[in-house]
C-alpha cells in the first residue's frame, strides 16, 4: 500500500523507504547473469517489508523470472542494450522475445548516438517498431542521458519517445560514466508535465548509481514537485537499481543509519 505523502521526503525516511520499494525494478544486467543468479534475485524481490515493483533482467532470463515471481511483481527486460544502435531488427528481436517470455514491460535503449549525430528519423523508426513489437507491455524508453549531456538533446529526446508511444521516460542503462543525474531528471518530467497528452499518463524512471534512500527521496520530491502526488505510484514511478533494496531494509529495520548500505553494481 502507498503510503501517506510528506510534504517533505528527505525528512521522511521511513516513507521514502516504503515507497521506494514499492517503486523498485529490482535489476541484474550483468553479462555473467545465470538462472541462479535471477533466482536469487526474485528472493529479494519478495522482501521482508514486501514486495518490489518488478525485476529487471535480460530478455534471455525474462522467461525464467517470471516463473519465479508471483503475478504481483512485474517482470522487466531490456532492449538494445546497453549499446543503444540504430539497428531496428535487433531491437524488435529483443521485444519478440521479451514478450514471448510472459514479460510485462520492456526497457528500450533510444539511439541516443544516432540523436547525437542529428539522425531523428533513426530514432523514431527505431522507437516505433519497438512500440508496435510489444502491444499492450509497459514500453520505457531509456534516453542514456549522461551521453546526451545537453539539456537541449534531452529535452528532444524526451519528445521524439514520447511521440513514439513511451509510457515511462528512464534516464539512464546504468552502464555509462554519468547515469541518473537530478539534473536530467528535471528535464525529463518537465517534458512530461508539459505535454498535454503524457502528464496524468507517462512516468518517469531513475536508474544508475541509486544507492541509499536519501538519494531516492530525491527523486521523489522532484517528482512530486512536477507532476503531482498522484503521480507517486508504481504506475507512474519507479527506480532502477540494485543496491537500494540493502538501504530500504536497513532503514526499515532500524538497524542502520540511512545511507549506509554498502555500494553495489547497478
Amino acid at each position: 500500500m502507498t503510503p501517506p505523502l510528506p510534504t517533505q521526503w528527505p525528512n521522511n525516511p521511513q516513507a521514502s523507504a516504503r515507497l521506494a520499494l514499492a517503486c523498485l525494478d529490482l535489476t541484474s544486467l550483468n553479462d555473467s547473469d545465470t538462472e541462479a543468479d535471477i533466482a536469487t534475485l526474485c528472493q529479494r524481490a519478495q522482501s521482508p517489508f514486501g514486495p518490489v515493483a518488478a525485476v529487471c533482467v535480460w530478455p534471455r532470463l525474462a522467461a525464467f523470472a517470471r516463473a519465479q515471481l508471483p503475478a504481483s511483481v512485474a517482470v522487466v527486460a531490456v532492449a538494445n542494450f546497453p549499446h543503444g544502435h540504430a539497428d531496428i531488427d535487433a531491437a524488435v528481436l529483443d521485444a519478440e522475445q521479451i514478450v514471448q517470455a510472459g514479460a510485462q514491460e520492456v526497457d528500450v535503449v533510444l539511439p541516443y548516438r544516432s540523436l547525437m549525430a542529428g539522425d531523428e528519423r533513426a530514432v523514431s523508426q527505431l522507437l516505433n517498431a519497438v512500440r508496435r513489437a510489444c502491444p499492450g507491455l509497459l514500453l520505457k524508453v531509456i534516453l542514456e542521458t549522461g551521453e546526451l549531456q545537453t539539456p537541449a538533446l534531452i529535452q528532444r529526446a524526451c519528445q521524439l519517445s514520447l511521440d513514439s508511444g513511451a509510457d515511462f521516460l528512464k534516464t539512464s542503462t546504468g552502464k555509462t560514466p554519468v547515469n541518473a543525474t537530478l539534473e536530467a531528471a528535471r528535464i525529463m518530467l518537465g517534458a512530461i508535465a508539459a505535454s498535454p497528452a503524457a502528464r496524468t499518463r507517462v512516468g518517469f524512471k531513475a536508474a544508475g548509481g541509486i544507492r541509499t534512500v536519501a538519494e531516492a527521496a530525491s527523486y521523489l520530491a522532484l517528482a512530486q514537485e512536477l507532476l503531482g502526488a498522484p503521480a507517486l505510484t508504481p504506475q507512474r514511478f519507479r527506480i532502477g537499481a540494485s543496491s537500494l533494496l540493502n538501504d530500504i531494509e536497513a532503514v526499515l529495520s532500524g538497524a542502520a543509519e540511512p545511507g549506509t548500505a554498502p555500494l553495489g553494481a547497478y
